[in-house]
């Protein structure tokens, strides 16, 4: 995440109105004198910290319209409160200005905390409360993760990955062969039992409670979808990596208190971790594609350095399947490489 600063004239414009609009507020009584910055993310969102009269501190989101809307921040509030994990309260709203005043979650996120020793806990509280989440799943409560949204998550790889950052120019016959993978992504993807997705369930969008562990942010992107999606992001994380033993074994203990639970995840150990790598593959493909974008289109050049994770995922879940393994070969003539050796099954 880069952090916003208030530098140009529409964002001082937008920090006076905000506090305006804090001040005006009847409760909780607020000291506006310590609004400070907290974090931002890749969109147009940024956030603060303010200070109440009794010591509590609290979140502000700014979304500024026409960019950004509340009202999905809202109702995924309410849906994935409902399901009992722990998520921001929403203490007020002015939809309008797109200002929220929220419940503040602390500021330690699971990627400044993790390390070996206390990885295994904080990644059990995480998997617990996405099989909490995926238990409440009703499918008309969030917009549907159908083919077109996945296809078009996919499209900005060839857009911005490899036209815009590598600069190149596909062949009709890699662009087929990169339309073949697709295919054979999306059919996986679309066979998935559906429930609900966060969408970007992973170390810097939770953050490490003492009470209800893990906080949960970030959720106003969330669907109703593949199964394994959110699984992936978390285990598959673009900004830290872990050992593939390790992150089969937390893979297949998601698994054992899925299926425990009464979810619908795939009854065989063999075919739920398929699902769960070409689910991962289509969302680094798309990572791919937007953290190009981040850098090409919106300047964001911190997302450069996560790449190459992202790629080294990418390779080795495609390498992994006869049916993707062209994905690497398309890489390599793309990236100017020699083949690499792998195994398919």
């Amino acid at each position: 995440m880069s952090l916003h600063t208030a530098s140009d004239s529409s964002d001082d414009l937008r920090l006076s109105e905000l506090k305006k609009w804090l001040s005006s507020l009847p409760a909780p009584a607020l000291r506006t004198a310590t609004l400070r910055p907290a974090s931002s993310d890749a969109s147009f969102r940024r956030y603060f910290r303010i200070d109440g009269a009794d010591s509590s501190s609290y979140i502000v989101m700014d979304a500024p319209p026409p960019h950004e809307d509340v009202r999905p921040f809202i109702h995924v509030a309410d849906v994935f409160g409902a399901s009992g994990v722990s998520v921001p309260g929403i203490l007020a709203q002015d939809i309008t200005q797109g200002f929220l005043l929220l419940s503040d979650l602390g500021s330690t996120t699971y990627l400044q905390l993790l390390n070996p020793d206390n990885a295994h806990t904080l990644y059990m509280d995480a998997i617990n409360a996405l099989v909490q989440i995926q238990l409440h799943s009703t499918p008309a409560a969030l917009p549907e993760y159908d083919r077109a949204l996945l296809l078009r998550e996919l499209m900005l790889f060839p857009e911005w990955y490899i036209g815009k950052h590598l600069g190149l120019t596909m062949t009709e016959k890699q662009t087929a062969t990169l339309n073949q993978v697709f295919d054979a992504l999306l059919a996986n993807n679309l066979a998935q039992a559906q429930v609900y997705v966060h969408r970007d369930y992973h170390s810097r969008n939770l953050m490490v409670l003492q009470k209800g562990n893990p906080g949960i942010l970030d959720f106003q992107d969330a669907v109703y979808g593949p199964i394994t999606y959110d699984l992936a992001s978390l285990l598959r994380d673009a900004y830290i990596q872990w050992d593939e033993e390790i992150v089969l074994d937390w893979a297949i203990r998601y698994w054992e208190r899925a299926k425990r639970a009464g979810l619908p995840v795939n009854p065989d150990i063999d075919s739920f971790y398929r699902d769960f790598e070409y689910m991962g593959l289509q969302r680094h493909l798309k990572v791919l594609g937007i953290f190009a974008r981040l850098y090409h289109r919106d300047g964001k050049d911190a997302y450069l350095k996560d790449m190459p994770l992202v790629m080294e995922y990418t390779r080795k879940a495609a390498h992994r399947y006869k049916e993707l393994a062209p994905l690497v070969k398309l890489l390599d003539e793309l990236e100017d490489k020699a083949p690499q050796v792998g195994y398919t099954f």
